[in-house]
């Protein structure tokens, strides 16, 4: 069983490349984040012909994430929300897929921070810390969590720390909060797999040459509960995509599990 997790940024600007990389590799599920497109206007057609089902939570112009798989999909939900929070945006999105449990999720950016926008990314990762936590009560089959975090965990995870001191990605409260989602006991499954790869980046900003200086960070992350991880065989980052012409700045991180045991 394979699975991805790839920051898009638009697929309808990216499609043609996006589905000859699908035609390449042999994926049962695919996690998009900033499909950038409302429900209706997503190519579904497009994915129903190299066999995809497919679950939208469409935005006009911004955010939007989608599910692919292989297989069927059940048990969907939509949106990021608790007693004290309902998201008004498209980042969000919980399915069961071959007995695992899938959710797909794209973290605000935060900047600058101190504003509004930092607010919001506290509330959200507050939020998702509550629905994790009582998923993980309530739900006994693997679950994996994917998507763009927008937080950089780590100091190895960014190739420089000077240039993001003053970014919400690595601000002290971001990162006690994602700390707050691996005291649950969950993993982050690519350090936990590659420990000895201190660049194994996922994303590089269009500017300054950033792609092919490989001046890059490390934000998309799978995360997976005991049940999950005890079936993990391998991680890494497919850097191909992130090298075609008129690239999306971030690149598919992939993750393949075994058949749960009988």
């Amino acid at each position: 069983m394979k699975i991805a997790t790839f920051n898009i940024n638009s697929i309808r600007a990216r499609l043609e490349s996006f589905c000859a990389w699908l035609r390449l590799n042999t994926l049962d599920i695919v996690l998009l984040q900033e499909i950038k497109c409302l429900k209706e206007q997503f190519p579904k057609f497009e994915m129903e012909m190299l066999g995809y089902h497919s679950v939208v939570l469409g935005q006009k112009s911004y955010n939007g994430v989608a599910i692919l798989s292989k297989h069927p999909i059940s048990d969907v939900r939509c949106g990021l929300a608790s007693r004290t929070f309902s998201d008004t945006q498209s980042r969000y999105l919980e399915a069961t897929i071959c007995g695992m449990r899938i959710v797909n999720l794209y973290l605000p950016n935060g900047n600058p921070v101190g504003s509004k926008n930092f607010s919001y990314k506290l509330q959200w990762m507050k939020t998702l810390e509550s629905v994790i936590r009582e998923t993980l009560r309530v739900v006994e089959m693997p679950l994996v969590i994917g998507g763009d975090f927008n937080v950089i965990a780590t100091d190895e995870d960014c190739f420089d720390l000077a240039k993001f001191a003053d970014d919400a990605a690595m601000a002290d409260q971001v990162r006690a909060n994602y700390r707050r989602y691996l005291n649950l006991g969950l993993v982050d499954v690519f350090p936990a797999l590659n420990p000895k790869d201190k660049r194994a980046y996922t994303f590089w900003d269009y500017q300054s040459r950033a792609w092919e200086r490989d001046e890059g960070l490390r934000i998309d992350m799978f995360l997976t509960n005991c049940f999950a991880t005890d079936l993990l065989q391998r991680c890494w980052v497919d850097r191909m995509l992130r090298g075609v012409a008129r690239p999306s700045d971030h690149a598919p991180l992939l993750v393949e599990i075994c058949n749960r045991p009988s």
